[in-house]
């Protein structure tokens, strides 16, 4: 097997370059629609990166939603993924995106760190239920939020990670481990499919039908280890298995916040 080929998205979307622009205008447009609701990089540490927008229903909240964005522990930012918050608004929820230092700035042990300080600072905002989840490689972090050991102080009522690396030894072997400097004992103790979960925590995890192999697997893996409920939802693709989280009424948003 090509593991390159395997953790490639893009070269097996259509149209796959049209993505990333069409995030950022929409999550700009979203962030400007919200006004004063829209409170961004707010500080939980000094790195540049270390900061979160909190986005605000119209109402008092009844929790708080965290998205963690992906790109491989290395691209991207929170600032595509405003948009992504709608759902749970129009909910009533709040929603925090965390940014984080990337590889090869920093580690993914320290990412999640990172993410847990994120979390327990937002936290502090908004009370409530706290609902974690994450899209690809911020789908890992999510889940990291939900094992037994993970660094998070708060109570984290339930975790949805979305298309998760939940086993990082594959990506050993990969060309863009250059960057991002897995050890075998980094993905021992940073791979989610082989921690004990933390039973407190609702765990369900999301992938996409059409999704790379490699992604249905890691998926599978984490439900199967964990033993806890697993969607795969039809016909979406890498890309666009997070659109639903702007839905309010779609299973997504539903698994994410119902019953809380």
């Amino acid at each position: 097997m090509d593991i390159d080929r395997a953790y490639v998205n893009g070269d097996f979307i259509a149209g796959a370059e049209l993505y990333p622009p069409r995030w950022q205008a929409k999550a700009t447009a979203f962030r400007q629609g919200l006004g004063t609701r829209a409170e961004c990089n707010i500080s939980y540490g000094p790195g540049p990166r270390q900061s979160f927008d909190l986005f605000h229903p119209e109402s008092t909240p009844k929790g708080l939603l965290v998205f963690v964005h992906g790109g491989y522990w290395k691209a991207f930012d929170k600032d595509l993924w405003s948009h992504l918050a709608a759902g749970a608004l129009a909910r009533g929820w709040a929603c925090a995106m965390p940014g984080y230092t990337l590889a090869p700035e920093a580690r993914i042990g320290e990412m999640t760190h990172e993410i847990a300080r994120a979390i327990d600072t937002a936290s502090t905002r908004i009370p409530g239920p706290l609902v974690i989840t994450g899209h690809s490689a911020g789908g890992h972090l999510a889940a990291r939020m939900a094992c037994k050991n993970a660094p998070v102080k708060v109570r984290i009522q339930r975790c949805v990670p979305i298309s998760p690396v939940a086993d990082l030894t594959p990506l050993i072997a990969t060309r863009m481990n250059d960057i991002l400097h897995i050890d075998p004992n980094e993905a021992a103790a940073e791979s989610p499919a082989n921690l004990p979960q933390n039973l407190h925590v609702q765990t369900h995890i999301w992938v996409g039908g059409t999704e790379r192999p490699a992604f249905l697997w890691q998926a599978r893996t984490l439900s199967e280890n964990w033993n806890c409920e697993w969607t795969v939802a039809p016909g979406k693709h890498h890309f666009d298995v997070i659109d639903d989280l702007e839905n309010p009424v779609s299973t997504l948003t539903a698994t994410l916040l119902d019953g809380l």
